[in-house]
């Protein structure tokens, strides 16, 4: 281990996080609205939405992130028709591949991890709602919505994390992000293990800083889940002193 190269080739790896946590909070940002659209569609009840979301869902969580984002940077530059229309000037650059595909991607996910959410709301008080003359865009937004995004919140935490790691993909497409430029310095230095060891260093502080901002924003929505959590682990404490 040459830890002479961690002064000198950690800083420019830290000129990575800014793309790093701009592919990540933009894929997020994006494939959120896209996921609220597609659980929306899923428990909608009629049956082509249902099966459109089916299979998209499963498409996209069948197949490799990397192989999706190979396909829409190598792939739609194989139609003419995408190349003379005004989405080409969008695909041709690697950056918005790599958002596109990963939009696409977490959009899959995350709208199982709300739609889990929304089916968790109790029954009852939906057609409570319905009694109060709510609409169906009114109850949704009032009553399932709020409720279904405090059931999901843990869950959409990991996908957060995943997503940030997942960044380190596009550096298949020339983008420069933490492994990008890793990968980039490794090819003139030959040192792999420090430069990765580098970079699993950063992505391990950006996973923690995310981690407790989720926790944090969990008790917030949650604070009586947060005060269950705090009583059984005060409780564990006590059966462990005892004995």
């Amino acid at each position: 281990m040459r830890f002479e190269l961690f002064p000198e080739y950690f800083p420019q790896l830290l000129a990575g996080v800014p793309m790093t946590l701009q592919l990540a909070a933009l894929s997020l940002f994006l494939g959120f609205f896209l996921a609220v659209l597609l659980a929306v569609l899923r428990t909608s009840g009629i049956a082509p939405l249902v099966g459109f979301v089916k299979v998209y869902v499963y498409v996209f969580r069948g197949t490799p992130l990397l192989v999706q984002i190979f396909l829409i940077y190598y792939g739609t530059g194989q139609f003419d028709l995408i190349k003379q229309s005004f989405l080409w000037p969008v695909l041709r650059e690697a950056y918005w591949c790599a958002i596109i595909a990963m939009t696409l991607n977490t959009g899959a996910y995350t709208s199982e991890i709300i739609r889990g959410g929304i089916e968790s709301v109790a029954w009852g008080q939906v057609e409570a709602a319905k009694a109060c003359g709510m609409n169906a865009w009114l109850r949704f937004r009032r009553v399932v919505f709020p409720q279904a995004i405090r059931q999901a919140l843990p869950g959409y935490g990991n996908e957060i994390i995943l997503m940030v790691k997942a960044t380190s993909l596009a550096s298949t497409i020339t983008l420069l992000e933490v492994t990008g430029i890793a990968r980039k310095i490794i090819s003139q230095t030959y040192a792999p293990v420090e430069l990765f060891v580098m970079a699993g260093a950063i992505y391990l502080t950006i996973v923690f800083t995310i981690t407790r901002i989720v926790d944090l924003i969990e008790k917030r929505l949650s604070p009586e889940r947060a005060a269950a959590r705090g009583a059984k682990a005060t409780a564990e404490r006590d059966l462990a002193s005892v004995h």
